[in-house]
């Protein structure tokens, strides 16, 4: 079996719905109920031979006497790590992960184990992440202070637009939320998963001239596109990670850079580590020789995978095309 693999294989584990780990083609997926739905709503029905889902905490015996189970990741809605347990030995593939709360999905759960694989999406010092709701804060406030203006946020389709629907809702913004067409099947799928959105309304196109004073999230990609400019006034904000290094918010045409993170931080790579108990860390796609470094200044024996086809889909959405108005 394989862990998230970049090619078609015959049986798959899958920790999470973004692309860069889930990917059609297999002859069996073993995935949560929700990562499953994810990937079915982007690749359609028959994106593998056959799928079995598994919930949080449920054991599913391999051949050869592996037990594997998935635990909450804290990434997006149905992120899980995965737990392989083998003659009293325990390995931890973590996927992506955040400690910080998340309203969309099950908070990450700490998992004891002699082996933990580490992302490293932000595995520098620099990348410490300010408190989300701050920056919600920051963008209900300019979005107050201008009310002439649309503001337009690019997030990703999966998981981080949600999480910032979320949220603007749990800093009291009641007005409609407004989203780009490319984001509204996963949406949908949140809020039929339970995950309580409010009032979220798709973008029609002669209808932005007349969104002075809304919010609309949308793929970061379509800030630089024509769609854009139809807004009265637009706003252009970024909500990413990669927000914390200012050549990156230029780059992207951010006015109102938002540092909020699905994945975790220095910090909090560190802490996770460090609590595991683990006495050896694997460190995959990302800053893997720093946070390899650290490691081993605290006495773990470490090492870089150099795994290829993984990355930060945040990143990777800036500049991809995007269907739908």
């Amino acid at each position: 079996m394989h862990v998230d693999p970049t090619r078609p294989v015959d049986y798959a584990i899958i920790t999470h719905g973004h692309s860069d780990h889930a990917r059609a083609g297999h002859g069996h997926v073993l995935a949560t109920p929700q990562t499953l739905r994810i990937m079915e709503a982007r690749y359609g029905r028959d994106f593998a031979g056959s799928v079995q889902a598994i919930e949080y905490g449920e054991v599913v015996t391999l051949k050869g006497g592996v037990d594997v189970s998935f635990h909450p990741a804290g990434h997006v809605l149905g992120s899980a790590q995965i737990l392989f347990e083998w003659k009293g030995f325990r390995a931890v593939v973590s996927g992506d992960y955040k400690r910080e709360r998340d309203p969309t999905c099950a908070p990450f759960a700490l998992v004891r184990c002699d082996l933990f694989v580490t992302e490293a999406t932000f595995g520098l010092p620099v990348f410490r992440h300010p408190p989300a709701a701050g920056e919600i804060a920051k963008l209900v406030d300019s979005a107050e202070l201008f009310p002439e203006r649309a503001h337009l946020v690019g997030a990703y389709s999966l998981g981080k637009a949600q999480r910032l629907m979320a949220m603007l809702r749990e800093a009291r913004w009641g007005r409609p939320i407004y989203v780009h067409g490319a984001m509204v099947a996963l949406t949908d799928l949140y809020i039929d998963e339970g995950v309580p959105l409010g009032d979220i309304r798709h973008v029609a196109p002669d209808e932005r001239k007349n969104l002075g004073g809304e919010i609309v999230i949308c793929p970061p990609s379509t800030l630089q596109e024509i769609w854009s400019r139809k807004f009265p006034d637009p706003v252009s904000a970024v909500a990413s990670g990669w927000m914390r290094v200012r050549a990156r918010a230029r780059q992207q045409g951010a006015e109102l850079p938002l540092v909020i993170s699905d994945h975790a931080g220095w910090d909090d790579l560190g802490k996770t580590i460090i609590e595991t108990g683990a006495s050896e860390i694997w460190v995959t796609h990302g800053a893997e020789e720093a946070l390899v470094y650290w490691c081993e200044s605290q006495g773990l024996r470490a090492r870089p995978l150099h795994l290829v086809g993984y990355g930060d889909e945040e990143a990777e959405e800036v500049a991809a095309p995007v269907e739908g108005t």
